[in-house]
This record gives C-alpha cells, structure tokens and sequence, in this order.
C-alpha cells in the first residue's frame, strides 16, 4: 500500500493546483504555478534496476515532471482480475521526494496478452480487411462492450488505487486515440442506430443523400447497408462523422470515470497527435477534458523553422480558448527505425522549449527519459542515450530546467490575444477527400498554404470551428476551401462581415451542405449576397495560368493553376483576371462589401507569393497591425501577456547564422539576461537562441 505518511502531504505547489484547477469546473482550463518540465518514465522498460539513479538524475537536471503509466495494463493486471499496483507506486513515491508532479495514463490504449486471448473478438476488423490480430496498440474496438467492461475495471482500480497519491497532479485518458477504422458487424449496427436517431425517418435520410441515385433508396433502417461498398457521398461523411464520435464517446466516458473517483484538484487531460488528424473531431473531444495535451514531433537540424510547434500550439490552445499541454516532444531522434535519425543542434531544444511556452503551453515534456533497448520504439530515442548515461541532451536539458525554475511561474499561464483565425472545417476535408479536385492539391494544401503565409508574415493566429460561437473576436477569418458547410454556418459568417468582420474565402467554399449535397441554389449558396457574386461552372486547369498585367506584382509566381470558378460580379470589384483569351473575361479574385466589413473570394488556387500578397492585403483591410514586417526572414515573433498583464515578446532565432533586429514595442527588460530593452533598440540573436522581452 501507499506510504500513508506522505498521502496527505501536501506541498505548497500542489496547493496552489487545488485552488486554481477548481476553475475547470466552471469550463476554463487550469491554472498552473509555473511552466512544467520534463519527460515521460518507464521504469519498467529498463534492463536493470536503476530507479534510485534515474530520479538523482532528474533532481540533479531540475526535472520537474513525468508522466508515467499509460502503456501498463498487461503489468498493473498481470492476470485476470490481479492487480498489482506496489511498483508503479514505488516509482511515483520515488518522484515526490523529489518533488516531481505526476501525470497518471489511463492504460487503455494497448491491451495485455490474456485479454487479447480471452477475448480476440475484441481487436478492430477494418472494412473489407481480416481482424487485427495482436501485437499492434490502438487495435482494439472502443465501441466493443467486453473491451469496455475490462477497461472500465483496471480505469476504476488504477485511479481509485492512486488518487490520493499528492504527486497526482492530473490524468491522462488513453493515448493518441484514434477509432482505427473499426467497422465489424456491431459496428455497422451502431452505426444504423446512429442514423435512425439522427435522420428519424427512412424518407428523410434518402432525401438528404439523395438515396434515389440508382435507386438505392431505403424503406426501413434496417435496410441501410453496410458501409463496406458505399459510393454516395452523404453516406460517407456521416460515416466519418460515426468514427470521430466513437473517439469522443470513449474520451467522454473515460472522464466520467475518472471525473467521479479523482480528487477535485486533479485536472483530466488527453494527448492529440500533433496537426489536424482527418479521424479525430479534437473540438468536441475536448469539451469532456479540462485541458488539452499534444504530440508535437518537429523537424530539427536545418528543418526547423518554428512553424510546425507554432501551428500545433495554435490548434489545442483554440480547442478550449486556453493554455494546454505538450506531453511528448523530441529529445534526441525519432522512428519506428533507424531512417530518420536527426538528432538537434545545440541550442535548437531550448528554442523549441520557448516557442511552444509562447503559444501558451504550461508543460513541456520529452518523449521520453531513457532510449529504449527493444520494441517498435528502438530508436524513439529520450533525454539518455541507449547507455543510460548524461549526455550533451541532458547538458541542454538542465540548462533550460535552470532557466525555468527562474522564470516559469513568470510565463505560465500565458495570455493570447489574436486578432486573425483560421476556419477549419474537418467535413470539408472528408468531403473534398471523396471528391477530389486534384491530384496534388488538397483541403489541407491550401489550409496549410494560409497558415504557413501568416506565419511568414509574423502574424499569430487562432483556429475557429463549424460550431466556434466567437467569431465576432477576430478582425479577419481565413476560410480554406469550405465545401461542406450547413447553411446555418454560411448565414453566421455572412453575419459576421454585416457586423464589420472581414473574410478571405477560398475557392469551392459554400458548394455543398451539411450533408454532402450539392445546393440547388446558385453558388456559392448563402454567401453569395455577402461575397457580391454567382458562379454557374468552373473548370479544372491543365496547366498554370498567369493574371493579366501581374496586378499584385510577383514576377514569375504571377500564377494560378488546378481550378478556376467562372465568377460573375453582381456587386463585388474585381482584383484580378485571367491572363487567358477564353477565361480572361473571369475574375479570379474578388472583393466586396457588405455591411461594416468585407468578403474577399479567391476562385482559383494561387501561387505562395500571390497568396501571400492576397493575405496582406486582406490584414490591411482588416486593420490588422502587423508589427513584425521587418524581421528578418529567419527571425519569427509571438506575442502574450504574462500574469500581471504586462506584454511580453518573444523572438526566435531559427537558422545557423546570427541574426538582427530592431525591437518596436514599449521599454522592457530581457527576462533571460535581465538586460534592459528600449524601444526601436538594435538585437543580436545567435544561431538558434532567443530573447524574451517583457514591457515595464
């Protein structure tokens, strides 16, 4: 059992997580004391014992958190219905004397080998595939009610066991969670249910994905076939809104089982792969967690740049408008082999350390301690090397732990207030997947090409969802190309220009409806008043076309290529035309007022450097402030506002060569050096370093 001496004592940090973690009843996301730091540890993948050795390492670096426990169940339930819980608890008693915090997994996400032979029915069977046999994690059912009783049994025991552990600082629901395409018999009958409750009538559903077609239409539910052969496209997008349901369903109910047993300082969390994954509806998984967590694993070497930390930040600080977790990030090599061994430059941990704190994560933690000596993960190397000794990692690590101790209850907790977001809509990624524009060109292409010129352009952003009620926050909203939109959505942003916001619309954007179902109203649907214009066809373009008289001034990326919408003003201004003697009496893009703000439609897909001119433009408009212009290239900014309020300034460095800059805010203080800062002052940044400014 847990020493009883120390269950009930609790240090001043815990404290202060009981009395700021309470406003994640009330929806917001926790307040931490400082910025967390360190690594996940698996003290039971170690050749030798070595636990007393690993924690006098992590005091010694300032390691001030672990994650452990998430991938246990076959150890914690060696056999059916026994328990054994006295290691894992040596560890985590080992890791409070040293006053390291704990985050605990539930151990759902890889099953033990007795549950795999009792109950092989238990493993996902994909659409026209055999059944996943074991040795594979996140192959299991979620939706299978054996698996669910043997889940809901070690979540209960483990937690139950733990919860009053005062290292316990919180809970993470499984890991990395995806449905993995489960689609067995029961799975389809889920499924059919779920339909019948949604569409109520037979009639309705072949109305809203037009079951007519081919004369598949359906008399009775029970007639709905299995998805295995499926073209209609309806049908298909409400199967992958099924599939991301499962994932959200199984978060839900694993919180509920926490939420009931942990004590009311413990925050419930869940770790997201890095990016936006196309099975996963991270917005309505997150509503059943406290605070989000994310995966980041970034390019290193000469592949950094900042921006991949930079947009998975942006993605799970929008999930709930707060500060989140990144609980796995890389400490020296990853790979599921030894292709992709790029460990990083001195000095490119640090910097990535800080630029995911400015995006406003208030943990940060390595995947993982130690390297491992077998398994898949081999060469998923962590803060030790394969010898198990202090290496230049660790060197780095306990330099930036050193810093943080300094200066992490400073910026924990840091405040975010952008001006821009992005809409991002995942239907409309399914729905452009199933009917393809082109082979290259994606939904994801061209969000990615938004994201990454606002980026360049130093100008931080938010991500908004189809269901996001806070578009009156932003001054502009980027929308990537909406194909599926209800026209609840179409009318909410036709509201917000009325209101005085501004849009950039990509092209395909209001075709189709919550159904996949192409309007038979002239496009683009209910934006069409908003935007100024109508179209009736478009065309897929065999090769790139140039704008007449480069009207944004680009040179050779004076080009547009793979769609073009034949646009007819009504009241919109036309931007820009086609250098072309058949399309050139199109615009290709336009802009139009409507009420206090604008619509500006992009009907075609534009080079990086047009976009990029486009989106400036569109700032412009917008009055959004873009401060950073004259940064050099390789110097990226992020701006926030610490706890007392006052501004802080980040500014990173990512290439090999020195950099300089002129610093525009108000007189501050360098936190790091505590030099002081003024105004329109010259700064010097080394290779892969950094600055943080805060304003006096």
């Amino acid at each position: 059992m847990m020493n009883v001496r120390i269950r009930w004592v609790f240090t001043a940090t815990s404290l202060l997580f009981l009395l700021s973690s309470a406003r994640s009843i009330l929806g917001d996301t926790p307040k931490f004391p400082t910025v967390l730091y360190g690594a996940s540890y698996y003290h039971e993948y170690m050749p030798y014992e070595r636990l007393e050795k690993d924690v006098e390492l992590m005091e010694k670096a300032g390691i001030s958190f672990a994650r452990v426990g998430e991938s246990t169940w076959g150890l914690l339930e060696p056999r059916d219905g026994e328990f054994d819980f006295a290691w894992l608890e040596r560890v985590i008693d080992r890791l409070h004397k040293a006053g390291i915090k704990v985050i605990l997994g539930t151990p759902t996400y890889s099953i033990p080998a007795w549950l795999f032979k009792k109950h092989p029915e238990i493993q996902v069977k994909q659409i026209n595939q055999p059944r996943y046999t074991y040795g594979l994690r996140q192959m299991t059912d979620l939706t299978h009610p054996t698996y669910r009783f043997y889940a809901e049994r070690i979540i209960r025991n483990v937690v139950g066991h733990f919860k009053d552990h005062p290292a316990i600082i919180g809970y993470q629901l499984d890991n990395e969670t995806h449905a993995s395409g489960t689609a067995d018999a029961h799975v389809q009958s889920l499924f059919r249910e779920h339909v019948k409750k949604k569409f109520k009538t037979a009639a309705e559903l072949n109305k809203a994905w037009g079951l007519n077609y081919w004369g598949q239409n359906i008399a009775d539910f029970d007639e709905l076939p299995p998805r295995d052969g499926i073209l209609n496209p309806g049908y298909k997008l409400e199967w992958e809104r099924f599939q991301q349901n499962i994932i959200a369903d199984f978060l839900a109910w694993q919180a509920a089982i926490v939420r009931e047993i942990k004590r009311p300082d413990q925050f419930i969390s869940h770790d997201f792969v890095g990016g936006f994954p196309s099975d996963v509806d991270q917005y309505e998984t997150a509503k059943a967690l406290d605070i989000p967590a994310v995966n980041i694993y970034m390019g290193l070497q000469d592949q950094m740049d900042g921006e991949f930390i930079a947009y998975c930040g942006d993605i799970n600080r929008s999930l709930k408008q707060g500060n989140y977790l990144v609980t796995e990030t890389t400490a020296q090599t990853i790979g599921w082999d030894s292709k992709s061994q790029i460990p990083p430059y001195p000095g490119q941990l640090r910097l990535a350390v800080y630029s995911n704190i400015a995006s406003g994560a208030n943990l940060v933690a390595y995947w993982h301690w130690h390297s491992l000596h077998y398994g898949q993960e081999t060469y998923w190397k962590g803060v030790l090397a394969h010898d198990l000794e202090p290496g230049r990692v660790y060197d780095e690590v306990t330099e930036i732990a050193r810093e943080l101790r300094k200066f992490g209850p400073e910026l924990a907790n840091l405040e975010k207030k952008n001006r821009v977001a992005i809409l991002y809509s995942l239907d409309s990624w399914h729905g452009l997947n199933f009917m393809p524009f082109d082979e290259t060109v994606s939904y994801m292409t061209v969000l990615n090409q938004l994201y990454r010129v606002l980026y360049n352009l130093h100008v931080e952003v938010d991500f908004v969802f189809p269901q996001s009620l806070n578009l009156s926050d932003y001054q502009l909203i980027v929308v990537p190309p909406l194909y599926i939109a209800s026209d609840e959505l179409l009318d909410r942003l036709a509201g917000y220009v009325r209101d005085g916001g501004h849009l950039l619309v990509s092209f395909k954007s209001g075709f189709c409806n919550e159904n996949s179902t192409v309007r038979w109203t002239m496009a683009p649907g209910p934006l069409r008043e908003a935007a100024g214009f109508y179209y009736q066809e478009f065309t897929n373009l065999r090769s790139p076309l140039k704008l007449k008289g480069d009207p944004y001034g680009v040179g050779e990326e004076n080009k547009v290529s793979v769609w073009e919408e034949y646009l007819i003003p009504e009241k919109a201004k036309a931007l820009a035309y086609y250098d072309h003697p058949i399309f050139g009496q199109y615009p290709a893009i336009m802009r139009n007022s409507y009420g206090k703000g604008t619509v500006t439609y992009e009907g075609t897909y534009l080079s990086d450097k047009l976009q990029q001119k486009v989106v400036l433009e569109a700032l412009n408009i917008a009055g959004v402030a873009i401060t950073d212009s004259t940064l050099p290239a390789a110097v990226k900014a992020k701006h926030g506002a610490v706890q007392d309020g006052k501004a802080v300034h980040f500014y990173f460095n990512f290439s090999a060569k020195p950099q300089e800059f002129v610093y525009v805010y108000a007189d501050g203080t360098e936190m790091l050096s505590g030099k002081p800062t003024a105004k329109s002052q010259k700064m010097n940044l080394s290779a892969w370093d950094l600055v943080i400014i805060r304003e006096k």
